[in-house]
């Protein structure tokens, strides 16, 4: 069975992921910050976990919408990955609340609506739908890491 398979499976994997690259970002800031050392591990701890930050606020808003989540809903599961480590238990939850399903409703059910079509052919058409993604990721990954650190945005 492929981690992509149902919509638990797949918010599982990156709800994980999610916690991995806060840990190696926290980890890197530990060393450059209490250590006084290299950067290097902010830098590497911070691509990965901006990233992936960038691939679960994708893959929440697929799930929210072929899973049909309330407006709140969506913004609990997006603001869950701005907190560090609260992704796995808003998974926990969301599963808990039948949030996650076993299986994609738009994979087979006609869909209704704008965004119900863009998911439904994401879900009919994965791999088309993930080279997609994965360049519009990298793309807005490419614009963040121009612009620099989110806290000289504003200075």
């Amino acid at each position: 069975m492929s981690l992509f398979s149902t919509p638990n499976r797949l918010y599982r994997m990156l709800a994980l992921a999610e916690v991995v690259t806060w840990t190696l970002l926290i980890a890197g800031m530990v060393v450059k910050y209490a250590l006084q050392s290299t950067d290097a591990l902010v830098r590497i701890g911070g691509g990965l976990h901006g990233f992936t930050f960038l691939s679960y606020c994708v893959t929440t808003v697929l799930v929210a919408v072929d899973q049909r989540w309330k407006l709140s809903q969506l913004a609990m599961g997006l603001g869950s990955a701005i907190v560090p480590y609260l992704t796995v238990p808003f998974e926990r939850w969301a599963l808990k609340n039948g949030l996650l399903g076993h299986e994609w409703r738009l994979r087979s059910e006609a869909p209704a609506g704008f965004f119900e079509k863009v998911a439904a052919y994401a879900l009919r058409h994965p791999i088309a739908a993930g080279l997609v993604a994965i360049v519009v990721v990298a793309v807005v990954f490419s614009v963040l890491l121009m612009l620099g650190p989110p806290t000289e945005w504003f200075s």
